[in-house]
């Protein structure tokens, strides 16, 4: 079974869990969600990103581009809670942060801080059923 598979077949959030690293990952950036597309802004990516948030399709995004926002520290911690290296992670979060950007912004729109958005591990496990299925 690939990382990948490993995610996508993850079960509820929770410490350890795929889908709870995921979640980790999205709630360390300061900001949040609001900061974590700041950082890719910052990197050059912020039309990338944006085609995420807004309806329509999801550009792709490369693990090389992932290492360039992320820092290596997100990413080692990431990596850490899968189990895998830093390399294999980039590239796992550029298969799937698309879509859960995607699927935390519905309505094209970054949420509130403290209006939803990471706090649904059970709508992830829901995204993650639909990705795998």
């Amino acid at each position: 079974m690939g990382l990948l598979d490993g995610i996508l077949g993850g079960g509820a959030g929770g410490e350890g869990s795929p889908i709870g690293a995921i979640t980790d990952l999205l709630g360390s950036q300061e900001g949040g969600l609001g900061g974590l597309l700041g950082a890719f802004e910052k990197g050059g990516l912020g039309g990338v990103a944006q085609s995420w948030i807004a309806s329509g399709a999801n550009l792709p995004i490369s693990a090389e581009q992932i290492e360039t926002v992320l820092s290596s520290g997100m990413l080692a911690d990431f990596a850490a809670k899968l189990g895998v290296d830093p390399k294999t992670a980039a590239g796992t979060l550029a298969q799937v942060l698309p879509q859960v950007i995607d699927h935390l912004t519905p309505d094209g729109q970054v949420p509130a801080a403290g209006q939803g958005g990471l706090g649904g591990l059970g709508g992830l496990a829901d995204l993650f059923g639909k990705l795998k299925g």
